[in-house]
């Protein structure tokens, strides 16, 4: 029988509505709920214990619709947030940090993986450590092992790229030499895969492939994420074949602005619609 509850996926703010859109590419029969806190935004400069804190509350948000998945499109609220919210919530949990660890693993044919993220998700370690265990993983399973038995990660923090992705100035000249500042020392150490670590690098893949050139593989962990997603669903969460699915969407801010920054994150003219919630006001 077809589970035509919707799936739940919350953000720090509109970076998630990357993932969000691969999601709808990949299930697109599947309704969606999508929160951003974007009163509370960013979460990196947050402690862990705020975080959790507050992806608790979008979590007893999300659960008032029935979802029967809750994706965590933040990769701050990931690594900070993932166990607790995995732990109280009635359904299965995704977050973003695995399947972007996992892509980039098999992806590598030289071992030297590159990860790109703001200063706060670079400061954790969390993709560091995430690529380390997962390619060892997959080395004992015989998956990729000859590429993966002496891998080597270098970390790079793009934070600007975050202000270029909300000015929608992703493909001119400032993109471009923005890009080539921070990419050139992940060019010298002749990494083969690059980790978009933020969810709103993917708006800037075009300018990041050219500086780093074709033989370099970009890792979208929102394609990651939303194959993810899939896979779960398969399993036993597949909706019905709906033509015009479910899509509603919540801020904690004002609508309006969140739908003028937004709509180029989806590239759909949307959304719309968006109301108003403020979830502080859950207890947690």
């Amino acid at each position: 029988m077809a589970d035509k509850r919707p799936i739940g996926v919350f953000d720090s703010g509109i970076g998630g509505l990357t993932v969000l859109r691969e999601i709808w590419r990949a299930t697109p029969s599947e309704g969606t709920i999508y929160f951003g806190d974007n009163s509370r935004t960013p979460y990196g400069t947050k402690s862990a214990s705020t975080v959790r804190k507050y992806s608790l509350q979008n979590l007893k948000f999300l659960e008032t619709f029935d979802v029967k998945m809750i994706v965590i499109a933040c990769n701050t609220a990931s690594a900070y947030a993932y166990e607790e919210v995995a732990k109280h919530a009635k359904v299965p949990v995704v977050e973003v940090i695995t399947p972007g660890a996992d892509a980039a693993c098999r992806a590598t044919k030289n071992g030297r993986i590159g990860i790109i993220a703001t200063g706060a998700t670079v400061g954790t370690g969390v993709y560091k450590d995430a690529i380390t265990a997962r390619a060892k993983d997959l080395a004992d399973e015989g998956i990729n092992a000859e590429a993966l038995k002496d891998i080597k990660i270098f970390q790079k923090a793009c934070p600007m790229f975050v202000s270029l992705a909300e000015e929608g100035w992703w493909d001119n000249e400032i993109a471009r030499m923005t890009a080539g500042e921070y990419l050139e020392p992940l060019k010298a150490e002749g990494i083969d895969t690059l980790v978009l670590g933020c969810t709103h690098y993917p708006l800037l893949a075009k300018v990041i492939g050219e500086v780093m050139g074709p033989d370099v593989k970009l890792i979208n962990t929102g394609v990651a994420v939303a194959g993810t997603v899939k896979d779960i669903l398969e399993k036993n969460l597949l909706g019905s074949d709906e033509t015009d699915p479910v899509r509603k969407f919540y801020t904690s801010d004002d609508p309006a602005m969140f739908e003028q920054v937004a709509s180029p994150f989806l590239g759909q003219g949307l959304p719309s619609g968006t109301l108003h919630v403020t979830t502080d006001r859950y207890e947690v």
